[in-house]
């Protein structure tokens, strides 16, 4: 503890929380080797000073560092950029020029946002990984390089490797030791400490008094939740230190500088089908699309229903049931058979003369395209008086296919 402790202060490290000291006893047992390490964590929670801790203790201390944000290298260059490149070998190369893996050799080179690598310059970094060996861009000879590595993420790696956008040899590479450095919600017993530091620097940097934080404030700074970690805490308190009015800053005071916090959208969405390869979503899409279908033929069914019950009887039109069902809003049963072969622009068109209807049966329609081409076959015989070619030719299918559905569907000419 005393060890971890020591590490704090060298590098400026405040907080007690058992995740971060966890973090800091994992990077001071690997700095003495030469294994690769991970470290993951959202962004602004001070991955970088890890991968320094790293270095520092390590045998590698007087030799150089560099860290290298992968993200902020466009894609055409980077390569260039880790491995140099040979004169001429692309637009621009007006001479040769040493990539980092050359000249940090025998220090340590921390690749920040890892998971923003292009895939090809993953492959040459594995190689690099694997057997020390790399290849200026433009060159055909092999080179060796004794750098250690040392990568970040504030991605899910594993994730990507599934989605096809990280190299799952390197990941698996690159992960020989993992370190998971905390968010700051996560270690909320460190906010008011954080906080006060910060303040005592920037009271420092700018002339003035430390601001202080009363009850409520305080209580308010611990519970809000930090997208932006560390980074963002140590923001927050120079405006603060810069701008506040009052050296005792109120909740109220205090509110005006954190950021409004965005709504959760907590509304429905599709979940992702299980088992379906590919076209999971594809499936989920179709069965809520048959769903809906099968409940539109549904309230179509009772639609009509409800229609010749009120035929029957019109006086049901007045009932609650129907009044309240949302379906028949606008029915209104017609009170003058003056004029029966007139339909009202906004109501439905009703028989007049329900005397003649006895009963009524609810035929259920098949959805069946079997059936359907069935039926469609047995018109156009019968239409074209059995002639195959004709009907054929109605249907728009050869008379072979015509011939072949006639026996599989057993339809007797």
């Amino acid at each position: 503890m005393d060890n971890i402790q020591s590490i704090k202060n060298r590098f400026g490290i405040i907080g007690n929380s058992q995740a971060l000291n966890y973090a800091l006893q994992v990077a001071a047992q690997v700095s003495n080797t030469d294994l690769t390490v991970l470290i993951s964590g959202e962004s602004g929670v001070g991955k970088e000073v890890f991968s320094q801790i790293i270095h520092a203790l390590s045998a590698r201390k007087h030799n150089p560092f560099i860290a290298v944000n992968c993200g902020a290298i466009p894609e055409g260059t980077i390569d260039s950029e880790l491995f140099g490149h040979e004169k001429g070998s692309f637009t621009g190369a007006v001479d040769s020029r040493k990539g980092y893996f050359e000249t940090v050799n025998g220090g340590t080179i921390f690749l920040d946002e890892i998971g923003e690598m292009p895939l090809g310059t993953q492959a040459r970094l594995l190689r690099v990984l694997e057997a020390g060996e790399y290849i200026r861009v433009g060159s055909s000879k092999v080179q060796k390089t004794d750098v250690r590595v040392i990568a970040a993420t504030n991605r899910d790696l594993l994730e990507s490797t599934q989605q096809g956008k990280f190299r799952e040899d390197l990941y698996y590479r690159l992960n020989t030791v993992p370190i998971r450095v905390p968010a700051l919600r996560d270690r909320k017993e460190d906010i008011p400490m954080l906080f006060r530091k910060f303040c005592v620097d920037f009271a420092e940097r700018y002339k003035t008094t430390s601001i202080q934080l009363d009850e409520e404030a305080r209580e308010m700074l611990i519970n809000y939740p930090w997208p932006g970690n560390v980074r963002e805490l140590k923001n927050i308190a120079e405006q603060i230190s810069v701008l506040a009015t009052d050296k005792l800053v109120t909740a109220t005071e205090l509110r005006r500088f954190l950021p409004e916090q965005p709504v959760v959208n907590r509304l429905p969405v599709l979940a992702p089908a299980q088992h379906q390869g590919g076209n999971g979503d594809f499936a989920s899409e179709r069965d809520i699309l048959y769903k809906l279908f099968f409940d539109m033929k549904k309230d179509v069914t009772e639609l009509k229903k409800m229609f010749f019950d009120i035929l029957q009887n019109p006086s049901m039109a007045n009932t609650p049931a129907f009044q309240d069902g949302g379906m028949m809003h606008n029915f209104q049963p017609a009170e003058t058979p003056a004029q029966p072969n007139i339909i009202a622009p906004s109501q439905p068109y009703i028989i007049q003369d329900s005397s003649k209807i006895d009963h009524h049966e609810e035929v259920e329609e098949t959805l069946s395209i079997a059936d359907k081409e069935k039926e469609l076959i047995e018109k156009a015989l019968k239409k074209h008086k059995g002639k195959r070619k004709d009907a054929a030719l109605d249907l728009g299918i050869s008379e072979r296919t015509l011939y072949r559905k006639l026996k599989e569907y057993n339809i007797n000419e």
